[in-house]
């Protein structure tokens, strides 16, 4: 038992380690998700709904905490620093999102809880999974908590504790050190919205009372059909499915057109969540590529009229196109941010606080 419950300290460290830095690396990405679901529980639950919608202007907030609690305590266990007070508190966070999972999964709610952020998409059930095994070795922790030595490791659970703020600051302020978003820099969007693999499908008939499995469509007519499978939706559906640009009462493709030639888009999810500390170095980089074969855009999905006075207001002038908000952040995490196309692949993304200069966007474009 001492093995199993070393192993199991290892474990669970490990995965939640693991989990915490992933999520560390896009804490906006889980901000999302955590939206999401304040969103639905103040649905599914309105004599609570108070409670939940108080929780969406903090969300950002929420999700470094929970982020870093995670890390932190992955780093306790390993270091086996209050074992005791940590795997209760593991107990706590893993029952919390094992609610979380299972009410997804059960009511086909939030198709991806974010366990491990974009980096490794899970479904519902098997989050659900993921949590249950955890739980069940955490449970072992607890029962063997004798077997393990408190040690003066308290170093490096500091350590990890400003390790993991600092990360989350870095990633709101500058973007995720590691995009692992069919947006990122080196992606060709165009090839990213078709089909990954071609689709793979099977086929049901009944023939003479017997139900048969077939990969093809057969000749054969006294085979009665009964149903057709898709093998591999998941594997070979596009890594973009929902990118859209449009002006409205304007019919033309600008989604086309956003993958002709050199694009520079100022990407502006909402308007009235927009940082303006940068703005004015927005508006010098957008003013110094005119001329230029760079043609610059504003993205955003809040109204034409909020879109037009904050054009007028921080004198930007550059035409204004329409999107989804989810799409926008998706394609950038900060409010604004500043994204570079040439020929629909990814040149170049910044966040408003590290705005590029001209030199900086020509040279990203070579």
């Amino acid at each position: 038992m001492k093995l199993i419950a070393h192993f199991s300290r290892l474990f669970v460290g490990l995965i939640f380690i693991f989990s915490g830095l992933i999520k560390l690396n896009d804490p906006v990405g889980t901000q999302i998700k955590l939206e999401e679901y304040f969103d639905v529980f103040a649905t599914d639950f309105p004599f609570m709904a108070g409670f939940w919608e108080f929780w969406i202007p903090y969300a950002l907030l929420v999700s470094i905490f929970l982020c870093a609690l995670e890390l932190v305590l992955g780093v306790c266990l390993l270091v086996q620093y209050k074992l005791k007070t940590a795997s209760w508190i593991l107990l706590a966070t893993v029952i919390f999102f094992g609610f979380l999972t299972f009410y997804s999964a059960y009511y086909n709610k939030v198709t991806d809880c974010g366990c491990f952020g974009e980096t490794i998409k899970l479904k519902p059930w098997t989050s659900f999974i993921k949590d249950m095994v955890l739980l069940f070795f955490i449970l072992i922790i607890l029962w063997q908590r004798k077997v393990f030595a408190d040690k003066k490791t308290g170093v490096f659970v500091g350590a990890s504790v400003v390790f993991s703020i600092a990360l989350g600051v870095y990633a709101v302020k500058y973007l995720p050190p590691y995009d692992g978003l069919p947006y990122a820099v080196g992606e060709d969007i165009p090839k990213n919205m078709k089909p990954s693999a071609p689709l793979r499908f099977k086929y049901i008939y009944e023939k003479g009372g017997e139900t048969l499995e077939l990969d093809q469509m057969p000749t054969d007519t006294t085979y009665h059909f009964k149903e057709m499978i898709t093998l591999n939706q998941d594997e070979a559906k596009a890594k973009i499915t929902d990118y859209n640009i449009w002006k409205e009462g304007d019919s033309t493709d600008y989604k086309a057109e956003s993958f002709v030639g050199k694009k520079l888009m100022i990407v502006i999810p909402v308007i009235k969540k927009a940082n303006t500390a940068h703005l004015e170095e927005i508006r010098t980089l957008a003013k110094s590529l005119e001329g230029s074969e760079v043609k610059v855009w504003l993205l955003s999905a809040s109204n034409e009229e909020e879109v037009n006075n904050f054009r007028h207001e921080y004198q930007l002038a550059i035409p204004s196109y329409s999107s989804d908000t989810k799409v926008l952040k998706t394609i950038a995490r900060a409010n604004p941010s500043i994204w570079l196309l040439d020929n629909g692949i990814v040149k170049g993304k910044w966040a408003h606080s590290s705005t590029p200069d001209k030199n900086e966007i020509l040279e990203s474009l070579k």
